[in-house]
């Protein structure tokens, strides 16, 4: 700038009451008025030609920023700012920036004009405070719908239930009758015809008829000059008495909280050093009133040495930052032991917002810490039992839900961590044991049992089931209610399946043992029949001359030798059909072998005249040995076919249902049928036929039902005389 125009500028604001300072493009002071000298720069000599930022070096990064925007051409700024200076003192300013052009039109530099609102600040924020106390309460009448809405305040100074909804009218005539009601009428009838507020003191009458002297502030809010909504204050201002009395009877509280709860009381004067203890503080410290001095030393001489540090910190930052005072550390006693106190206090600021006292207080908590630490310990030795334990373990909720489990769960049943928690118990319990699991959970909640042991089944993520052993233990809290429980689960899945695998080896055994001996009385009587008529042919043959009855004699023979060999055969037949079938059976969809038996019989089909309807679901598959399955399905439909009616066209049909863990199959044909009566208990046996047929051999219907129960199926027959026969067949689901 030149020299003429900082002259310029120097004269018109030297005796400015402001304070301004103006400043070239460098921020270097070219101008300043002596308020701003006095006040901002704290009478500082040789400021010109100083950077701005050396005079006031407190000044913030983001008014820094704003300068750097307002030289770029970024207008006027207002802005206020909390300062804290190097000393601690705090200046609340008001700043005005403007950039300044020279005679080319180039922005030049800025004036800064900062004015000192430190005063009003304090003001405003004394009043927040104050408001933020007092006794002030809210009301609102919404003049459209005449609904009047007091606050718990407002109600609690008219001693009304807090369910009271008042009228306008009830709302005015709270208002002590005369000069206080016709006032508050007028204000109100003002406001609602001109919006004129209103901030008066006037008297009501409470609900419990007491006299109480308020002060009444409204306002109106105004839509196209009507009147639509009028809100306010109410504040109780009859009180220094009560006020008095409230006092009275809160510190009558306080010391018999503090009494009761061993909780000694502090104050210490900031500014003089001056600490004051209560009687309950000399007996936490276990300090002698007359040697105590009354020092901030007189505290931290007590502290232990390894919380000194901290401690004094965490003080002077409280103090700094007028923030709560709040921390444990630990004393010793002169004895030396070594107490745990809690310390809580807050900062009470001086009239200029400074730290002027600190007021608090201290309990002794070495007892909870000790309880705390031993807590802590017995909880890090559970947790590492809980997550290392070969065993399931899991935290269970009152409500069932899996509140934390452990890895050994996880891997049993193929959850993460994640998933198990988002579950109930009920969720991974297998559906045939949830009743049981209910039942049982109404026992442990309701305290009849404490612990429990039970075997169930649970469900694995694919699907699986997973046998397990279940021990459940309660837990209560501190005050002896029952909080959650405790289990612990043993996958017995390999143990349930080896001791099935047994009990299947044994039923095969069984089976194969009941077929022997069946193998061992057909032995006894067919082969004895064989062989007595070939005895006697053969004797026959050694006694006959005749050649022509020689050579009868001998076909009769060939015969029964083929006789012989067909009957091994069929007992041969009957004995395998058990034996490895358990290691043979899969899933097998019913619906495909069925159309295979069909398409193998086409031919057969077709002669007949057959129709066949087969209504079986494409998901039903079944766990069987194929190659029985088959047998099975070609041994019906030929006896349909075989075994048909005279009288009509053969139908046959074949459905299929689920029945628990099997899956049920119906076929059913129309044909010649059996009288039950007569062969209901020959059905199934060996040679033996119901009809004149001379293909029959009376081993199809056998060689079936061994088929079926070695694949742990059933079947049955129900069969009517000339209207056909139905064979209900259950087979194991997949």
């Amino acid at each position: 700038m030149p020299d003429l125009a900082t002259s310029t500028i120097n004269l018109l604001i030297k005796d400015s009451p402001k304070a301004i300072a103006v400043v070239d493009t460098n921020m270097c002071i070219i101008g300043y008025s002596n308020t701003w000298l006095r006040t901002i720069a704290k009478s500082q000599t040789s400021v010109t030609g100083k950077s701005y930022y050396t005079i006031l070096p407190d000044t913030t990064k983001s008014l820094q920023k704003i300068h750097k925007s307002c030289l770029s051409g970024g207008g006027h700024v207002v802005e206020k700012t909390k300062l804290i200076h190097s000393d601690g003192s705090i200046q609340w300013t008001k700043w005005k920036i403007n950039a300044w052009h020279n005679e080319l039109e180039l922005i030049g530099g800025l004036i800064i004009v900062q004015d000192d609102i430190t005063d009003e600040k304090r003001r405003e924020d004394l009043l927040l405070k104050a408001e933020s106390v007092a006794r002030i309460g809210g009301w609102e009448v919404d003049m459209r719908s005449g609904v009047v809405y007091w606050t718990d305040v407002t109600k609690e100074i008219h001693e009304v239930p807090k369910d009271f909804i008042p009228t306008l009218e009830e709302g005015i005539n709270f208002y002590k009758k005369g000069e206080s009601r016709d006032n508050i009428t007028s204000l109100v009838s003002d406001a609602i015809a001109i919006g004129k507020p209103w901030d008066t003191e006037l008297q009501i009458v409470t609900a419990k008829g007491n006299e109480l002297w308020v002060r009444a502030k409204g306002e109106t809010e105004l839509v196209d000059g009507k009147c639509i909504r009028i809100y306010g204050t109410f504040q109780d201002i009859d009180t220094k008495k009560r006020i008095e009395l409230e006092y009275q009877r809160i510190s009558n509280r306080l010391k018999i909280a503090t009494d009761a709860a061993h909780i000694g009381i502090f104050d210490y004067d900031i500014t003089k050093d001056k600490l004051v203890w209560d009687d309950h503080m000399f007996a936490i410290y276990n300090v002698d009133k007359k040697a105590f001095k009354g020092t901030f030393e007189s505290w931290t001489s007590v502290l232990h040495p390894d919380d000194l540090a901290k401690s004094e910190q965490i003080f002077q930052s409280a103090v700094a930052s007028s923030n709560k005072f709040d921390t444990e550390f630990r004393i010793i006693w002169p004895d030396g032991s070594i107490k745990y106190i809690k310390s809580r206090a807050s900062i009470i600021k001086d009239a200029e917002g400074n730290p002027k006292q600190m007021v608090g207080a201290n309990w002794d908590v070495t007892e909870f810490r000790t309880t705390k630490l031993e807590l802590r310990r017995n909880h890090e030795s559970f947790t590492g039992v809980f997550d290392k334990s070969n065993v399931g373990m899991v935290i269970l909720g009152l409500n069932g839900r899996l509140l934390e489990v452990n890895k050994s769960l996880c891997v049993s049943l193929g959850y993460s961590h994640q998933e198990l928690i988002k579950m109930t118990a009920l969720d991974i319990t297998y559906k045939e044991d949830i009743k049981e699991s209910i039942r049982i959970t109404k026992d442990l909640t309701s305290r009849k049992i404490s612990s429990c042991h039970l075997e169930k089944r649970l469900y694995h993520k694919n699907g699986k089931i997973v046998h397990v052993l279940i021990m459940v233990t309660s837990v209560n809290d501190i005050n002896g209610n029952l909080s959650h429980f405790i289990a612990q689960i043993v996958d017995m899945t390999s143990r349930i399946e080896a001791e099935r695998r047994l009990k299947t080896l044994v039923e095969v055994t069984r089976g194969q043992n009941e077929s022997l001996m069946n193998f061992a009385h057909i032995v006894s009587h067919n082969l004895r029949s064989h062989s007595t008529n070939m005895s006697m042919l053969i004797q026959f043959l050694a006694q006959e001359k005749g050649s022509n009855e020689r050579k009868n004699i001998a076909t009769m023979l060939s015969k029964a030798a083929e006789s012989l060999n067909e009957t091994v055969m069929h007992l041969n037949e009957v004995v395998q059909i058990k034996t490895g079938a358990l290691e043979k059976m899969k899933s097998t969809s019913l619906i495909a072998s069925i159309n295979n038996v069909k398409d193998t019989l086409g031919a057969l089909i077709k002669e007949k005249e057959a129709s066949c309807k087969f209504d079986i679901c494409k998901t039903h598959y079944v766990n069987v040995v194929p190659a029985y399955l088959e047998s099975i399905l070609l041994n019906l439909f030929t006896n349909s076919l075989k075994y048909a009616s005279p009288k009509r066209k053969p139908k046959i049909k074949v459905t299929s249902k689920i029945n628990k863990d099997s899956i049920e199959v119906h076929f059913s044909d129309n044909g010649q049928g059996i009288d039950l009566k007569r062969y209901g208990e020959k059905i199934f046996g060996m040679y033996k036929t119901f009809h004149n047929n001379k293909d029959a051999k009376g081993i199809g219907l056998f060689i079936t039902k061994n088929q079926i129960e070695a694949m742990y199926g059933t079947i049955k027959i129900v069969s009517e005389l000339d209207k056909g026969t139905t064979f209900i067949l259950n087979f194991k689901k997949e």
